[in-house]
């Protein structure tokens, strides 16, 4: 057998070939189609061009595939251009328009194309472009309940801005078709719309899992661990080098840090833009606290006006039928009433969605403030220790209110030490009298006699010498009531002697008279 199956070869005979290998067929352009091989299918196409081998509609398919690469200006033009041209070609040529932004030549290019489904939609879509809503309602009517039209309908929802009319849609079609598993991704982005962050990463998991290097899902993953975490979570998903090349990473990164620093900018965006981005502006600027509304518009000159103006735009943005039930929407309201000063109502909105925020140092602040501007001072100090920002927590903003919170908490002590680690200025001054006047009124008498004495220094008003001297009589009585120790009138004399009043001898002479009598050294 081993000789007989030589021989042929010794003598010239065929060389054997591999059944397999003889069996193999060329390659099909359906095969590559059917792995959405589209670079692979044109590849071809253009090689049976090239050697004679043109297949029927050729064409078409190359325009196809051109379509699908994103090459929008390729093949259909060039065909509606043959005297034998199909009809319905032109629908087609309307759609590569249309991604190029060419509304108007898009329009005209589907009015040529007979009437199908496919130019409905289009005509729909430029429709939602031109703003024209009675063309827009006409071709929704003919729309049909098939997947393409019903897919269609739901980018227009979320296109306006109607994120749970398109989740609606994306859920029922999905309940039809399993495996449409991108429609999880859209779904996903509606549901990130809405700033339901954690949902939206729960519906996303379920493409990732079957699709784990898709970019645009790594992407809104990474914007969702943004929004639930941190920029450094965020950074983390987008250098994970098991899904995506160094480069594509850095790019993201890159990109990410350069959202960041365009957002920081909006802060010094002033109100006069909202008469061209009314929603954006508002919807972006309860992203960071209000005091810096109200210190912009007293810093032009324009204070009552320019709250106003803020106020209206909040209102206009949360009571929106597309916003009212969002998490931005509640915001925006809960901003208005912030505002207005009502703030009973702010904390409706708030705490309708604290726990998406419980991290944020913006929303915290806000939330604080109302706390306390209601009189729930042991919840707003808790909230305003959360606070992580540096800058922040040297605003004299928040260090005014957390003085204030911690005086109601009678804790005294904590205020005098926020004023203590800041440097003499205006601010400084300003925390001396609030340390002053809400210890007085807690019957903090200590602390409030050593800001009293402080500001009488620094400003002889006779009004801050009768500060001071009722907060040392305060403390006097105190030790007569035995709620401060004896050993405190120690103290209050050498803040009464920083006086000039001649009203301080007598003072004086009545308190050394009473710690003789009890035997209290001084």
């Amino acid at each position: 057998m081993i000789l007989s199956r030589v021989k042929p070869a010794a003598v010239g005979g065929e060389i054997p070939v591999n059944k397999k290998t003889k069996e193999k067929k060329p390659p099909l352009v359906e095969d590559f189609l059917v792995q959405r091989d589209y670079l692979g299918a044109i590849t071809l196409l253009e090689f049976q061009r090239n050697v004679g081998e043109r297949g029927e509609d050729a064409d078409l398919w190359l325009a196809y595939c051109a379509f699908h690469l994103g090459d929008y200006k390729r093949e259909y033009k060039a065909l509606t251009d043959k005297p034998d041209c199909r009809p319905d070609v032109w629908v087609y040529l309307a759609c590569t328009l249309f991604f190029l932004g060419l509304y108007k030549e898009a329009e005209e290019a589907s009015r040529k194309a007979p009437k199908c489904q496919l130019q409905n939609r289009v005509l729909f879509h430029l429709a939602h472009k031109f703003n024209d809503e009675k063309q827009l309602m006409g071709f929704h009517q003919e729309l049909e309940d098939v997947t393409e039209d019903q897919l269609s309908l739901a980018s227009i929802h979320y296109m306006r801005s109607h994120y749970q009319e398109a989740i609606d849609i994306y859920k029922r079609i999905l309940l039809q078709n399993r495996d449409f598993l991108a429609l999880n991704v859209y779904v996903a982005l509606c549901y990130y719309k809405l700033d339901y962050y954690d949902v939206s990463q729960e519906v996303l998991a379920v493409y990732l899992q079957s699709v784990p290097d898709s970019t645009i899902a790594l992407n809104l993953k990474a914007c969702n661990h943004f929004r639930l975490y941190n920029g450094k979570a965020a950074e983390v998903t987008q250098l994970d080098k098991r899904v995506l090349s160094k480069s594509f990473s850095k790019l993201n990164l890159v990109c990410l840090n350069v959202a960041l620093l365009m957002f920081l900018r909006l802060q010094s965006v002033t109100p006069k833009c909202t008469t061209l981005y009314s929603f954006e502006f508002a919807k972006e600027l309860i992203r960071h606290n209000l005091v810096r509304v109200m210190s912009l518009g007293n810093s032009l000159g324009s204070y009552q006006d320019h709250l106003k103006i803020a106020q209206q735009f909040f209102q206009l943005v949360g009571g929106s039928a597309s916003e009212c039930d969002t998490i931005p929407g509640r915001q925006c309201m809960a901003s208005c009433f912030f505002l207005l000063r009502q703030f009973e109502d702010v904390l409706i909105y708030l705490n309708s969605v604290k726990s998406y925020f419980y991290n944020d140092d913006a929303f915290n602040f806000n939330y604080a403030q109302a706390k306390a501007a209601v009189g729930n001072y042991r919840e707003a100090e808790e909230i305003f220790l959360l606070i992580q920002n540096d800058k922040n927590k040297s605003d004299y903003v928040y260090l005014s209110w957390l003085a204030r919170c911690y005086i109601m908490n009678q804790k005294a002590r904590l205020a005098w030490e926020l004023y203590m680690k800041m440097e003499t200025s205006a601010e400084s001054f300003s925390l001396l009298q609030l340390i002053a006047n809400d210890c007085y009124k807690m019957g903090q008498f200590y602390y409030s006699a050593k800001a009293f004495d402080i500001l009488e220094r620094l400003d002889p008003n006779p009004e801050y010498w009768e500060g001071k001297r009722g907060a040392c009589v305060g403390i006097f009585q105190l030790i007569l009531a035995s709620r401060e120790p004896r050993e405190a009138l120690r103290e209050v004399l050498p803040l009464l002697r920083n006086t000039g009043n001649p009203q301080v001898e007598y003072i004086i002479r009545i308190l050394k008279k009473w710690a003789k009598d009890n035997r209290v050294s001084l």
